[in-house]
């Protein structure tokens, strides 16, 4: 019997201590009930048309980027690859609403957001590729490692975001993950930390509908995961992962908003991942081919194509220009793939510690000297 059920008992109401208050308001935090769109609406008309051609050029290279990279996995020149195909808008937009002095933290589905920022082609697929930990210098391009485990790439763009401002540097970091990272605990820590540090990150949800061959329902019953911005004190942004220039310009504002000193968003992108989830997966077991064409017809580059050709913007010439640079960059791309690299088995010792281990210098030693009773027989 509790103390409730006992005759006469008063019933037991806890109230918080007379101090409780909420510490900010959490009304200016919740999302739009719809994802902020402008193609197709009057907000459309205020996009300069160079922005538009650019996220148009930038689109179909991306789109031709990734059916080559995929093509080069089942050429054995690649061991895995992730496409982002249908995703371009969110790749490209988060590349372009950076400054170069800003930070991009990818995941392993973000290749196309690294070359849109400037990264070589095939560099941004040597982890892929199984020759090297990165494949480029990260401080160089301003452009974190490929992180394939989930979500552990956000708190590094805190740290950095943090540091940075501690240092009195003007940088911003964009730190991007799946929607399958956010039931992970480090996107939950990232987000706390980022948010009590008012750090200068914006976190950018891909929400492309499953992690791997689980689909968002069964990760959360929350009405967005943009609404996970509210549990943190901070923004939550909805948008349209699919309308680039919506992309560009709710990214383009949260990065203002952080490098004005007022603390992280979290943007949700909508959109569709309209390939397998890597080259080894077989998405027919969980999907049906309605469902992809219907997002077909929601795909960004023709959202776009609509939008120039109405204004007048988008001609035989334009499009074929853009056709044949992404052509281009494809066969450099072949090209250089299809040539083997030369490796140094010792580079397997090279940026593990700033200072090598003993163990690891011993095993450095013992397939040093492997290599070398290997080159005496030949």
């Amino acid at each position: 019997m509790t103390v409730q059920e006992l005759p006469g008992a008063v019933a037991y109401r806890p109230t918080p201590p007379p101090a409780w208050k909420p510490r900010i308001d959490p009304t200016p935090l919740l999302p739009d009930p719809e994802p902020y769109r402008v193609l197709g609406t009057d907000a459309a008309a205020s996009v300069a048309p160079e922005l538009l051609l650019k996220l148009y050029a930038q689109l179909v290279r991306g789109r031709r980027y990734n059916t080559q990279a995929t093509a080069l996995t089942k050429q054995g020149r690649l061991a895995v690859y992730p496409s982002s195909t249908g995703q371009e808008a969110c790749e490209v937009a988060a590349a372009l609403a950076l400054e170069e002095r800003d930070w991009l933290f990818p995941s392993y589905r973000d290749t196309l957001a690294a070359v849109a920022r400037g990264l070589d082609p095939v560099a941004a697929l040597t982890l892929l590729r199984g020759d090297w930990h990165t494949g480029y210098d990260p401080r160089e391009h301003r452009i974190a490692p490929l992180c394939t485990p989930l979500a552990t790439q956000l708190p590094h763009a805190v740290g950095l975001a943090h540091a940075a401002r501690l240092k009195g540097d003007d940088v911003v970091a964009l730190a991007m993950v799946g929607d399958g990272g956010t039931s992970e605990g480090d996107f939950h820590e990232a987000l706390n930390f980022a948010a009590v540090w008012r750090a200068p990150v914006v976190f950018l949800v891909q929400n492309n509908g499953f992690a791997i061959s689980v689909p968002l329902a069964k990760q959360t019953a929350a009405p967005s995961l943009a609404h996970k911005a509210v549990g943190y004190g901070m923004p939550g942004r909805l948008v349209d992962g699919n309308d680039a220039p919506a992309v560009h310009q709710v990214l383009t504002e949260a990065v203002s908003r952080a490098r004005r000193g007022e603390g992280p968003t979290l943007i949700e992108a909508i959109t569709y991942r309209i390939d397998a989830h890597t080259n080894a997966d077989d998405a027919t077991r969980y999907r049906v081919a309605s469902e992809i064409e219907a997002w077909r017809e929601h795909d960004p580059i023709r959202l776009l194509e609509q939008e120039l050709t109405g204004r007048g913007l988008l001609d035989d010439d334009t499009k074929q220009a853009a056709t044949d640079a992404a052509e281009a960059m494809a066969a450099d791309l072949r090209q250089r793939m299809n040539a083997d690299p030369v490796l140094d088995p010792m580079d397997l010792f090279a940026h593990v510690y700033a200072e090598r281990s003993s163990q690891l210098q011993e095993q450095a030693d013992q397939l040093r000297a492997e290599l070398d009773a290997e080159g005496e027989e030949r």
